[in-house]
């Protein structure tokens, strides 16, 4: 039996009535990821859950199932690597699939020149280049059924240069403008894209960035205002928080935005040696 109020009932009933049955969701055993999967599965959709987590995401979709009555089905994939993605395409084919929240992705923080390039390039392929094939092949299906909604996982970093986390706000910066071009160009196709750009979150992403959090969101907040915001805007600031930290240096020149967010990002981060 769904564990919902009728106000979320309201809104589930949006959800499923726009997107229809079938929802994928990267990155969804842990963080904003996780969160975006348990409300969509509050609204009745069935969920394709994709992420490294094999025994996470089970677990997920025994509990989900019964409390939710849908389907779930569970994808332990690496989207680091280029297999990572045509596995989604291959399972999902079958599959009336109306929405897809790209939440997978992780950040490194620290000197650029004495990060690994491995781990550089991996962060590069699930950051932009699995993003831009899942955003490529579901826009596709989606235009031919008429409708559809995209959810990317920008940041507030991405826009401007963030000395100290360069690389992971470069991805951002390609997250967050793709989405915007796309929440125009794809709209008389009746499909949806939002970027959703929140500021520090209390997630994974903190700890296998190495840096230290202050304030920082909730994933639940992040969320809840994404899903309630798309399809009414292009990007979403989630929280208090990420609208103080965009908004204070929006007319501020970008080089001086830059610096700001380099001690920003300096003081964040854990410097270790030995």
């Amino acid at each position: 039996m769904q564990n919902i109020n009728s106000r979320q009932q309201l809104k589930a009933s949006y959800l499923y009535r726009r997107y229809g049955s079938w929802a994928v969701v990267t990155g969804a055993s842990s963080g904003i990821g996780r969160e975006m999967a348990l409300r969509l599965a509050e609204s009745g959709l069935n969920l394709v859950l994709v992420a490294r987590s094999k025994q996470v995401l089970e677990q997920m979709a025994v509990d989900w199932r019964d409390r939710y009555a849908i389907e779930v089905k569970v994808l332990a994939v690496d989207l680091a690597i280029a297999s990572g993605t045509k596995i989604i395409v291959e399972v999902t084919q079958d599959l009336d699939i109306g929405l897809l929240v790209a939440a997978a992705g992780f950040g490194t923080a620290g000197a650029f020149i004495e990060l690994p390039i491995e781990t550089e390039m991996e962060m590069l392929n699930v950051n932009c280049r699995s993003l831009l094939e899942l955003t490529w092949h579901f826009g596709r299906r989606f235009a031919k059924r008429g409708n559809g909604g995209i959810v990317l996982m920008s940041s507030i970093v991405g826009f401007q240069g963030a000395p100290f986390a360069a690389h992971y706000a470069a991805t951002k910066a390609y997250v967050q403008t793709l989405a915007e071009a796309l929440y125009v160009e794809l709209a008389p196709m009746g499909i949806d894209v939002i970027a959703s750009a929140p500021g520090p979150t209390n997630s994974g992403f903190a700890s296998r960035a190495g840096m230290k959090l202050g304030m920082a969101l909730n994933p639940e907040d992040v969320a809840q205002a994404t899903l309630n915001a798309l399809g009414k805007k292009p990007t979403i600031l989630p929280g208090f928080i990420s609208k103080l930290l965009t908004y204070s240096l929006a007319f501020l020149p970008r080089w001086a935005r830059v610096q700001i967010m380099g001690g920003v990002m300096r003081d964040m981060t854990k410097h270790q040696k030995g």
